[in-house]
């Protein structure tokens, strides 16, 4: 559906008034269950939100699909410059990314091993002193590349990674989270758009953040950029895209450990290894689990919007179109059923960070908290310096939806915050020193408690990997739907 037609968003909303009414009604009486957790907007938002997930007649993929990557144009207080990243001619990034996805499987994963193509990506900066509705500058590429430098104070870089459940969404649809965190670092954003499944399964997407890193530290000819040392870029992402941020760098942990290569062959460079490790990563409501199976994914539901787990055949199913299903047939959007728990699918299975950057997870009381607290404690537990922040009562992504509660500023301040931290002239000079520290904030209040972080994980490492493949089975055998209820757009 177009929802920027307003014919098109008054059928959508119409049927749902009586809906909206009873919201209303039931959060002022205080009959709601969250109603002393949640003001009446955020009520509104989180409930209409959840009814057009939970949609017994699932939209068609490709639809929603297209409907996600419409571009909403570019206005305001952003700069933006466009640039595609040539492929390179060498195929050595992509047998090294095989060779890793090998060493850490159990033999038995099926995956096809996609092409090197160049990747189109965003450098995304603040622009200030516009209104909101100032139009983009009618200017070469490379002309709003050098307008978004001009404003840039920081070498902060921040790398970043879209959400969508791996399916949905582009870097157009993302610039103004982007552009804030350009804002609050002084620095610059590096949005990619990566290979969307189902047509471009695992690893296609993993293949091309790698490319992207690598282009960052050594521009390919033609680039706009200088080079950009690791210590200056910080992975975030969101969701789907903290789940690419997770890959990527358990990615670059594990190439350093093979040590089979001494170069990689790079668009005519020969790159010295281990792969410099970047200066953090930063996650908000990072989606480390594929599989779905741990407990909060029930145990938080009545604080989400996120769909559950399907097991209806009703709404088990995604209905056929042009996408799928694929040719040959694959039981998940991202990644054949047999690669659920590899660890560069569901970074949850990854057991070793050891040697990893400082790490930032921001998550509310939502379905994906526990996989985002278990990978917390086992890093830390390794000796990872992470910060874990989790907000009472906050649903999936808050921090980017929901700007108008404290809970949400704060958590969007505190991810900026660690990467300027991380990443900075500051933090290159030693003059920053950033420890483990977990913080459980209260609702509304944002009243703060410290939570210890290598204690965070609910169940064993042991637990999570039974739990992950009794999961995994259930779905190679039919019992459990092809993945989350789909929208009705």
């Amino acid at each position: 559906m177009d929802t920027s037609s307003p014919s098109a968003l008054l059928r959508l909303f119409l049927p749902k008034v009586p809906f909206i009414v009873k919201i209303v009604l039931w959060h002022s009486l205080w009959l709601s269950p969250t109603s002393s957790k949640w003001d009446l907007r955020t009520e509104l938002i989180v409930r209409i939100i959840r009814s057009l997930l939970d949609n017994p007649v699932p939209t068609p993929l490709a639809k929603q699909q297209r409907w996600s990557l419409k571009d909403p144009g570019i206005k305001g207080k952003m700069w933006i410059s466009k640039v595609t990243l040539p492929r390179p001619d060498e195929d050595d990034i992509r047998r090294v990314l095989v060779e890793a996805i090998d060493s850490l499987g159990d033999g038995k994963g099926i995956y096809t091993v996609p092409a090197l193509v160049p990747v189109e990506a965003e450098w995304t900066g603040y622009r200030a002193n516009v209104q909101h509705d100032r139009p983009r500058l009618d200017l070469p590429e490379s002309q709003h590349y050098e307008r978004l430098m001009a404003e840039v104070s920081s070498p902060v870089t921040i790398l970043y990674f879209h959400g969508g459940a791996h399916y949905l969404m582009d870097v157009a649809s993302h610039r103004i989270p982007t552009s804030r965190l350009a804002h609050f670092t002084n620095g610059r954003s590096f949005s990619v758009r990566y290979r969307l499944a189902p047509q471009k399964p695992f690893p296609c997407a993993l293949l091309d953040a790698f490319q992207a890193y690598l282009s960052l530290m050594f521009p390919p000819p033609g680039s706009f950029h200088e080079p950009v040392p690791a210590k200056h870029i910080v992975l975030a992402g969101d969701s789907a895209g903290g789940n690419i941020a997770l890959a990527l760098l358990q990615l670059i942990l594990e190439i350093n450990r093979l040590a089979t290569w001494e170069h990689l062959r790079f668009h005519g460079r020969l790159l010295d290894l281990p792969i410099p490790v970047p200066a953090g990563l930063a996650g908000t409501s990072a989606w480390a689990d594929i599989t779905r199976c741990m407990p909060s994914v029930v145990s938080n539901a009545r604080w989400d919007y996120l769909p559950p787990p399907m097991t209806n055949d009703k709404i088990s199913t995604f209905p056929h179109d042009e996408i799928w299903p694929t040719d040959p047939p694959r039981g998940d959007l991202y990644c054949d059923l047999s690669m659920l728990c590899h660890p560069l699918v569901s970074p949850l299975a990854a057991k070793n960070w050891m040697g990893s950057c400082p790490m930032w997870l921001g998550y509310g009381e939502e379905m994906l908290a526990d996989e985002g607290k278990s990978v917390a404690a086992l890093a830390a537990q390794q000796g990872v310096t992470v910060i874990w922040e989790q907000f009472e009562a906050m649903p999936h992504c808050f921090s980017m939806i929901f700007d108008q509660l404290k809970a949400g500023r704060r958590c969007f301040k505190d991810w900026a915050d660690f990467c300027g931290m991380v990443a900075g002239n500051a933090a290159v000079e030693g003059a920053t020193e950033i420890k483990t520290k977990g913080t459980w904030f209260a609702a509304k209040t944002c009243q703060e408690t410290d939570v210890d972080v290598r204690s965070l994980a609910v169940c064993s490492q042991e637990e999570v990997a039974q739990k992950m493949r009794s999961t995994a089975e259930a779905r190679m055998q039919g019992n459990e739907g092809e993945g989350k209820i789909m929208p009705k757009l």
